[in-house]
């Protein structure tokens, strides 16, 4: 079983507000995918900021991609 954390974060909070409503199955899967695409977003960001710091390039990839077959 799950521990329960208290208090409850802001994010908790809006969430357990909003499913307090009913919501068709349709409005569940749309929400899901409302969700799961907010986070792709988040870390394809983060991804591109990290390959802009390092300096990272399509070709030094594609060198990676292609070192065990040297």
């Amino acid at each position: 079983m799950a521990t329960i954390q208290k208090p409850l974060s802001n994010v908790q909070v809006e969430l357990l507000k909003l499913f307090a409503t009913n919501m068709s199955d349709e409005d569940i899967r749309d929400l899901r995918s409302q969700l799961a695409q907010f986070y792709a977003k988040k870390s394809i960001e983060a991804a591109d900021k990290i390959w802009d710091e390092r300096g990272y390039t399509n070709e030094l990839m594609h060198e990676w991609l292609n070192e065990e077959n040297q």
